[in-house]
């Protein structure tokens, strides 16, 4: 009997994005059992990023993805039930689920220059799992699970290989944030910026993402953290991460390049892009030092073209890209998580607006009129 309850298909509630434009409509959903090493998960609370946002409205810079869909990647919760031949996390515990997997296997798993792992990796960008179906539906119809996992959702199923367990005592509603932004900027200062001691970094755009580059480099250290954003309202908070100095370009006739080259002896030493902007990506190049300086892509965009001069690399510079900041997940989540309990990373700071799911559509709301640095949505 134990049995046959686990592996019922639940009901609950889901924000359902049925087409691009249009606001999410919250259902009641179905979501079926896990099937072969796959875990269903109750969501207990998920961060609302912008790729969420930009998938739904920003379509024209995004590859297209399947309608109708649940959105949410940035999720903690409990494992509700695991399918035949689960290994790794057992009903009960807390996991995180991952939009990027690791199987551990693959060739690139094994390679320490990435964490890409391979592991149904076209299947999930489509938002179906293994089989090539989603485990949610709704009115008869399939939704698809946004690059697999699909936090917005009361529940939902993903992959062994795309969770990872955590500390018991660690807070859902707080740790949710490393599932993806947090994680990412974080990350692309200490991983793949790999951001040395003493150095002048600028870090552009200060939303959570930004925000946690900020916090990653000064961790590793930098003497000048140079924080730059056209919203005002970010300077005091950039402080709270780290930043010592403030810019906005709008306060500047010069192009912000020029700026800061000019604040910098010639140019910074690291740069981090958080926007997700080709203006301000050629623009986060422009302003590393020609001799040596990194500049880091982190912001999200897809389709649109970044147009280089052969000059603004052949001096010196590196220009760099990031995923996850650079984190092998699975084996890394739990390690930050640990890292915020002990108190070596902030997470607490970086939520502003605590929501309901009924509630998402603000959430957006707060996140493009800048409102928020992150909302998150409590189930």
């Amino acid at each position: 009997m134990e049995l046959w309850i686990q592996c019922k298909v639940i009901e609950c509630k889901a924000a359902v994005a049925w087409e691009p434009g249009k606001a999410l409509s919250i259902e009641e959903v179905e979501v079926a059992p896990p099937k072969a090493h796959e875990v269903r998960i109750k969501i207990v609370a998920s961060g609302v990023c912008h790729s969420d946002w930009a998938y739904l409205y920003d379509v024209a810079k995004m590859k297209p993805r399947p309608f109708p869909l649940i959105l949410g990647h940035e999720g903690a919760g409990i494992v509700e039930s695991v399918g035949p031949g689960v290994t790794k996390v057992s009903k009960g515990d807390k996991v995180i689920p991952l939009f990027l997997p690791q199987c551990g296997q693959c060739e690139r798993c094994l390679s320490p220059k990435t964490n890409l792992c391979t592991k149904d990796w076209d299947k999930t960008q489509q938002g179906v799992l293994a089989d090539g179906t989603s485990r949610i539906t709704c009115k008869n119809q399939q939704i698809y699970q946004f690059i697999g996992v699909s936090t917005f959702s009361e529940y939902t199923v993903v992959p062994e290989d795309n969770v990872t367990k955590i500390h018991p005592d660690a807070p859902l509603d707080k740790v949710c944030l490393l599932g993806c932004g947090v994680s990412t900027g974080y990350g692309a200062a200490v991983n793949t910026g790999k951001v040395e001691s003493g150095s002048t970094c600028a870090v552009f755009g200060l939303g959570a993402v930004g925000l946690a580059a900020v916090m990653g480099c000064k961790a590793a250290g930098a003497s000048r953290i140079i924080a730059v954003d056209i919203n005002p309202d970010k300077s005091e908070i950039a402080k709270t991460f780290g930043a010592t100095e403030f810019v906005n370009p709008k306060d500047h006739s010069k192009p912000i390049q020029e700026v800061l080259r000019e604040q910098s002896n010639g140019g910074v030493d690291f740069c981090l892009e958080c926007v997700g902007n080709v203006g301000v990506m050629r623009a986060a190049v422009e302003a590393c030092s020609p001799a040596g300086g990194i500049c880091v892509i982190v912001g999200w965009i897809e389709v649109e073209e970044l147009s280089l001069a052969p000059l603004d690399i052949l001096l010196g510079r590196t220009l760099k890209g990031t995923y996850f900041g650079g984190w092998k997940s699975v084996e890394a989540v739990p390690k930050l998580v640990q890292d915020y309990m002990s108190g070596k990373l902030l997470l607490d700071e970086f939520v502003t607006h605590r929501l309901t799911l009924d509630q998402v559509n603000q959430a957006f709301n707060h996140m493009i009129t800048g409102k928020s640095i992150r909302s998150v949505i409590e189930m």
